[in-house]
């Protein structure tokens, strides 16, 4: 795809930025891609460069240097780590995007990407079905820093015209990364453990139902709402953006399709409280409606492809 853009990512280094960093060069071009990270690394041949949003100066000077037209803000402290260390998730969550809007505005970025979460959702929200407009009341310190950090996009939106749109992603289920620390993770983890042979010890209990995505299905929603004519966005805070629901137990028996001596103790901790929170199922019709969106992945076809591409990765480091 031929482009003139010049696309900035933060937080190019963990699991979603992975994947995405890797979808964006594919379809831009490598010249037109920057991915950073507090913690650089490689991404296949896509270099990641140093970048701490928390520091005003590096934010503007990286956007003014490269000519940026589109950014992707993608760091962050998840849900379960953010419970930690709420004042540095706090600090790290707001401030880096106050000053990647603050900046976009400066050098008229045109369209910002900030991905929220169903953390933003609480007690007053449906558990059944947390529609697009449910009361946002979250129990964890990056569930309020997302909930806020949609009103900041709204804001900005609708004070300076600055073009930033959202996703609310669900737990999200991918191969590239390791977890990176959220309430969702155990649905990656375990497959991990699946193709090593070993037991998994599951966090929460085996019928706690939560809304879950595929990597795949992410990334391919996330650069659908960004390509998507700004006429069409109807949704300023953040769009909800559903995949599959599932518990624990459904994903086991899935997994027991390829390896049926598969075990699971289950043995909840203080990730339990923050699952009991969240909607089991979240209604992406807005979504739908607005910008076509409709996900692709069963859970059996996730687990063909989580247990196909893990398998490779374990091999090749016995290998080595």
């Amino acid at each position: 795809m031929k482009t003139q853009e010049k696309i900035l990512i933060t937080g190019s280094g963990g699991q979603l930025g992975t994947a995405l960093a890797k979808a964006l060069a594919n379809r831009y071009g490598t010249d037109h891609v920057m991915a950073t990270d507090l913690h650089p690394k490689t991404v296949d041949n896509l270099d990641i460069g140093f970048l701490d949003t928390t520091d005003t100066n590096s934010v503007d000077t990286i956007i003014e240097k490269h000519e940026i037209s589109q950014i992707y803000h993608l760091a962050a402290i998840l849900s379960a780590n953010g419970e930690a260390n709420p004042a540095k998730t706090w600090e790290i969550n707001t401030k880096s995007w106050l000053n990647v809007l603050e900046a976009s505005k400066k050098h008229e970025v045109t369209k910002v990407f900030f991905p929220s979460s169903i953390a933003v959702f609480g007690p007053s929200a449906n558990k059944l079905s947390a529609s697009q407009t449910d009361f946002l009341d979250p129990l964890t310190v990056y569930g309020i820093s997302k909930a806020v950090g949609e009103q900041w996009g709204h804001y900005f939106f609708s004070k300076y015209g600055l073009d930033v749109r959202s996703l609310r992603y669900p737990g999200v289920i991918g191969h590239g990364a390791l977890p990176g620390g959220g309430t969702t993770d155990y649905a990656v983890d375990i497959y991990h453990q699946a193709v090593q042979n070993k037991p998994y010890t599951c966090y929460l209990t085996k019928d706690t139902i939560l809304p879950m995505i595929f990597m795949d299905d992410a990334v391919r929603a996330t650069i659908e709402l960004m390509e998507t004519p700004k006429e069409n966005i109807c949704t300023r805070t953040s769009y909800n953006l559903n995949g599959l629901t599932f518990a624990p137990w459904e994903i086991v028996e899935s997994i027991q399709k390829w390896f049926p001596g598969f075990e699971v103790i289950y043995s909840p901790d203080f990730r339990q409280s923050i699952a009991n929170a969240w909607p089991s199922f979240i209604d992406g019709s807005p979504a739908k409606k607005d910008w076509g969106w409709s996900p692709h992945y069963t859970l059996d076809e996730i687990s063909g492809k989580m247990i196909a591409e893990l398998s490779k990765i374990y091999k090749m480091e016995k290998l080595k």
